[in-house]
């Protein structure tokens, strides 16, 4: 990548010295271990190097691309043994060894004398008989490039030597404890002892005299004063001990969190590879700039955090960035730029920033998609702001794309981000200008172990609210509490807020026509409400609570096998006195408020979820796949119609009602892109959705299904039943 990005020469030199020497190690180290194909791989690929180090050619993008695909050949196989490797693996490896043998004859006879860019590459129609751009891209793209975060961690020695000392501290606490222990088993043992005369006492006391008695009283002043100087050394040891047994407990945890964390790099250090391979696909000009990436986090946030940002970079790259005929008409240059940065913040909180200089999110695009969707009603629409609208792009089945694709076009990407960032108790925030570009912000802690939390009290319940989402927690007067359109609300620095009896929320009491007396043995003026503001990506709710007790320090586990899912609870912590206390999801608590207002709304959406059936179309000219289409959607539920070629569905989709066309493109009479745009030219037809399912796979043939106005484009090679359906129930 960085070589590729190097336009001078003479920058150039150090990183092609670098690559010929990790090369020849790694062949070297393969020869010494048995493993001849990475060595019959470095082979060629070093002389290829070494040419290029004596001779200073300059290279082409096709010359990077086989690179690439050396790499990643390189890395399956040191990943697979010699009796795990797939055909496919053996057929890449001989067509990536014919290429790299080929390519230094013509790299002497016909180089380029300049850089090609990545737009006049592929603008090119000829390009070297081995290497076509179906052929690398089809290899490039066929497998996903997914961050690897190892099972095995290396810790450097300086992160161990802490929880060595604190071993031995530990060690000394154990002895002195149990030190401690023996003392208090003596005075135990007094006890019983005690307990035991007195209750011979008891018999015999009617027959002591004065003189037995007095004595009697006087050995028992001195016992229990005995006792209370035994009792006092073991406190004052306990009291003593328990600050520096709480200074090293803190300790441990913290060094046992630097153990856990991991730099950023482990996650994204495949980034830029894949965003080169994707804006190769699109024909786009991509700058990927990242930021930060030495910043230590734990590592199971880290692996919850790869998917989530491989969609934000897949979505900044397909929805953001244009070609370059596109930015040159926008005065921008032929390079898009995304920036992926990672940084500290305060309260051990790190942010992630994903921007681009794109065009923007178009909200009406958004707004229109959304009610198409039946995400929102068009009454709803018309009362959102900018930030709401923006809000939407988190929603599950909203997409703008105009084509489902392998990449786009099912409206989940973005949901998963919200729902990961929210299981991890952080913020989603994004900002996007029109044809300016968008950024992408997320708040996170960088440790899942502990966090700070508010503890508040509705009724006799306790609960823990993480503090990252509470924005303020004030008290309110019961007359700033106004009724909008059946809502409770109230006014916070000059903005309207929602107001919802948290209480009420969970179930913990009735729903009540206002919010007074709900606590009765609450010592509280009744005249007021205490007010806990929580913000949640672009949304803000106030939730009214019966007490706000204190903010402290968190440790959460998990409810157990059984209760993997609670809604509105995210797990449970223990308090110092033994109470479990519920940890509250805010993500689910914003849910479920916004479906407390919307009761209608919500039931819309119940029984939107629910699978309907339809009439599907097939046009497939082979009886083999027309069956196969056949017999998995009437499996799913729907009725099918078969024809057997373009011209055969035009007339069918004619006289009969349809909700969708599943269609092959390669058929006589009437192939399936001059089908599609037939429908999507008939007045009668052009609302139904149409999928097509090809062997064709090349870009010139899906931007032809897109220009036809196909809704979805299904290669056969990585064709699968699941996406079929899933695209199918989204399209009708």
């Amino acid at each position: 990548i960085r070589l590729e990005k190097t336009r001078l020469k003479e920058d150039s030199a150090g990183i092609v010295e670098m690559l010929f020497r990790e090369i020849h190690s790694l062949k070297g180290a393969a020869r010494s271990v048995g493993q001849k194909e990475i060595e019959s791989v470095c082979q060629p690929l070093e002389s290829l190097i070494s040419t290029i180090k004596k001779e200073g050619t300059n290279l082409t993008v096709t010359m990077f691309d086989l690179f690439h695909r050396t790499m990643k050949l390189l890395s399956e196989l040191l990943l697979t043994g010699e009796s795990e490797k797939p055909p496919e693996l053996k057929q890449d490896l001989n067509e990536i060894l014919n290429q790299l043998r080929h390519i230094p004859t013509e790299t002497k006879q016909a180089i380029v004398s300049e850089v090609l860019t990545v737009e006049q590459t592929i603008g090119q129609k000829e390009i070297q008989p081995e290497m076509s751009k179906e052929t690398i891209q089809k290899t490039e793209m066929s497998k996903p490039i997914k961050p690897v975060i190892p099972d095995v961690v290396r810790i450097p020695i300086s992160k161990l030597d802490p929880l060595f000392r604190q071993a031995e501290e530990l060690v000394h606490i154990k002895m002195a404890f149990s030190q401690q222990t023996s003392n208090l088993t003596e005075v135990l043992e007094e006890v019983a002892d005690w307990q035991a005369d007195w209750f011979n006492w008891k018999r015999q006391h009617t027959n002591l005299s004065a003189e037995q008695l007095n004595d009697w009283f006087a050995q028992n002043e001195l016992r229990l004063n005995n006792l209370e100087n035994n009792l006092s050394k073991v406190t004052r040891f306990m009291e003593s001990e328990r600050f520096g047994l709480e200074r090293l407990v803190n300790d441990h945890l913290e060094s046992i969190k630097k153990v856990l964390m991991l730099p950023v790099s482990s996650i994204v250090e495949v980034f830029p590879a894949m965003v080169r391979a994707i804006s190769r696909e699109q024909k786009k000009e991509i700058d990927f700039i990242v930021e930060g990436s030495e910043l230590e986090v734990d590592k199971r946030i880290l692996e919850e955090l790869k998917d989530p940002l491989v969609h934000l970079v897949r979505n900044c790259i397909d929805h953001g960035i244009g070609t370059p005929k596109e930015r040159s008409l926008q005065n921008k240059p032929s390079v898009g730029k995304i920036k992926l940065s990672f940084s500290a913040r305060e309260n051990a909180l790190f942010e992630i920033r994903i921007s681009d200089d794109g065009n923007g999110i178009d909200r009406n695009k958004v707004l229109k998609t959304a009610i198409k969707s039946e995400i929102i009603s068009p009454e709803t629409a018309e009362k959102l702001g900018n930030e709401e609208i923006l809000s939407l792009i988190f929603e599950s089945g909203l997409s703008t794309s105009p084509m489902i694709t392998d990449l786009s076009g099912r409206g989940l990407g973005l949901s998963i981000v919200k729902e990961k960032v929210e299981k991890l108790n952080g913020k989603l925030l994004v900002e996007s200008k029109e044809h300016v570009g968008t950024d992408f912000r997320i708040l996170l802690p960088m440790t899942l172990a502990a966090f700070r939390g508010i503890a508040i009290s509705l009724g006799e319940s306790l609960f823990i609210l993480p503090t990252l989402n509470v924005e303020r927690v004030l008290r309110i007067d019961d007359g700033t509490i106004k009724t909008v359109e059946n809502q409770k609300t109230v006014l916070i620095e000059g903005e309207i807020v929602s107001l919802v009896d948290l209480a009420s929320l969970l179930g913990l009491r009735k729903v009540r026509d206002d919010f007074h007396g709900s606590n009765p043995s609450s010592s509280h003026n009744t005249d007021y409400q205490q007010v806990v503001e929580i913000v949640s990506g672009q949304s803000r709710i106030a939730f009214k609570v019966d007490d706000v007790l204190d903010e402290q320090q968190v440790m959460v586990k998990g409810l157990g096998k059984l209760l993997k899912r609670v809604r509105n609870i995210s797990g449970v912590t223990v308090m110092g006195n033994g109470t479990i206390v519920p940890v509250l999801h805010v993500g689910d608590l914003m849910k479920s408020a916004v479906r407390s207002f919307e009761r209608s709304t919500n039931l819309s959406q119940e029984l939107k979820s629910v699978q309907k059936s339809g009439k599907i179309l097939v046009a497939e000219d082979s009886i083999t796949s027309r069956t196969m289409l056949k017999n998995i959607l009437e499996t799913a539920g729907y009725r099918v119609t078969t024809a057997v070629d373009g011209a055969d569905a035009y007339t069918k989709a004619r006289f009969e009602e349809f909700d969708l066309i599943v269609s092959d493109v390669d058929m006589p009479r009437l192939n399936g892109f001059e089908l599609t745009m037939k429908i999507k030219n008939d007045k009668k037809l052009n609302e139904i959705p149409v999928v097509l399912v090809t062997s064709l796979e090349s870009d010139d043939d899906r931007e032809r299904g897109m220009e036809a106005g196909a809704d979805a484009y299904i290669v056969k090679s990585r064709f699968d039943q699941g996406n079929l359906l899933e695209i199918i129930g989204k399209l009708i």
